[in-house]
């Protein structure tokens, strides 16, 4: 499951400068946050939840936190990222309690759809983030309000007591002449625009036999893919994304399977090296994702599938990110969707592991 964050310099502040969505975040609560200069580190903290263990019949106990908005306090270029669980003593916790963890910037538009950024999804899978900070970074700025979200699965016998859910974020000060690459995380999923209604699960039933799922778009800017996961479930087949204009097939994911066929990971793969920045995307093009799946089973899989492809894009020098059009209905729906602390359930990363 991979995911990603990354770039900034100068630049980048000043095509920064966007209007932030105030009024449907006025009434949500804050997430703790902290900035340690020295190690140069934003720390963003969910309040305290108590998690019950597993019920007596080994029914998993499931606690979903609301949706929090973190206002980032310092500008700067996040290259590195890790979620941790620590309880009420401040001990750290197992990694397997966190079933996801959701980011959004609602101040900036993905990359194919005119909705709020989705930055990173985690869960009990995902390793730490990182990108090379000296080339790549995620532009941050002060007062800008992120949103996130979480939920925790206890399937053990074990109670857990003031649990509380923290994403650190490495960065590099916006006075530095690095990254050199300013540098955006992007998805597509083929349930795009918006999924099942209302939650948004971008999960859908498997049908007996070979099936395919695609969704199409062309880039809102210019720019280089830098690097590109992506995510399937068991029994997917082919996972690829490409140029529908011309045809080229411009990644065919590397699926790792067992010896049973169950998929265990797709590697990430980077376009990047020193010769090559990666692969140029226009919006003059259209762009499609397409997951083929074959269930063996006979049977009706309920939410078997997903298919989504994730990375990390560096827009073209002198490009500006686009801004939101807060107007927009599928930027509004988007929205209220990510406010719905439900709609973060069958999260995936948003960008991929480069280092």
């Amino acid at each position: 499951m991979p995911t990603l964050l990354i770039p900034g310099c100068a630049l980048v502040l000043q095509l920064l400068r966007l209007a932030l969505p105030s009024g449907p975040l006025d009434g949500l609560p804050a997430a703790r946050v902290v900035v340690d200069s020295a190690q140069r580190s934003i720390m963003i903290e969910l309040p305290p939840i108590d998690l019950p263990p597993a019920g007596s019949d080994g029914a998993m106990t499931v606690r979903l936190l609301p949706v929090y908005v973190a206002e980032i306090p310092t500008s700067g270029s996040a290259f590195h990222a890790w979620i941790d669980l620590v309880d009420g003593a401040g001990r750290e916790l197992p990694h397997a309690l966190l079933h996801h963890f959701n980011l959004a910037d609602p101040s900036r538009r993905e990359l194919f759809l005119p909705i709020a950024l989705h930055i990173m999804a985690a869960s009990k899978e995902t390793p730490s983030l990182s990108v090379p900070r000296l080339v790549f970074g995620l532009p941050l700025r002060s007062g800008q309000r992120l949103i996130t979200s979480a939920m925790l699965a206890n399937s053990t016998a074990i109670a857990y007591q003031g649990v509380r859910v923290r994403l650190t974020l490495r960065y590099e000060p916006d006075d530095q002449v690095w990254p050199a690459f300013p540098a955006y995380p992007w998805v597509m999923d083929v349930l795009f625009p918006l999924g099942h209604p209302p939650s948004g699960s971008k999960a859908f039933d498997l049908p007996p036999g070979r099936s395919e799922r695609s969704f199409e778009s062309s880039p809102a800017v210019a720019g280089t893919i830098v690097g590109l996961g992506g995510h399937l479930h068991d029994y997917g087949v082919s996972l690829r994304f490409t140029d529908v204009t011309t045809g080229e097939v411009l990644w065919d994911a590397g699926l790792v399977k067992d010896t049973a066929g169950h998929l265990l990971s797709i590697p990430v793969t980077r376009f990047y090296n020193w010769h090559r920045l990666g692969v140029h995307i226009v919006p003059a093009h259209r762009y499609r994702v397409t997951a083929v799946y074959q269930n063996p089973t006979g049977q009706p899989i309920r939410d078997g599938g997903m298919g989504a492809v994730a990375g990390l894009f560096v827009p073209d020098r002198g490009t500006r990110w686009p801004g939101v059009d807060r107007s927009d209905t599928l930027y509004q729906q988007d929205l209220q969707q990510t406010l719905r602390a439900d709609a973060a359930s069958g999260a995936m990363m948003l960008m991929p592991h480069m280092h």
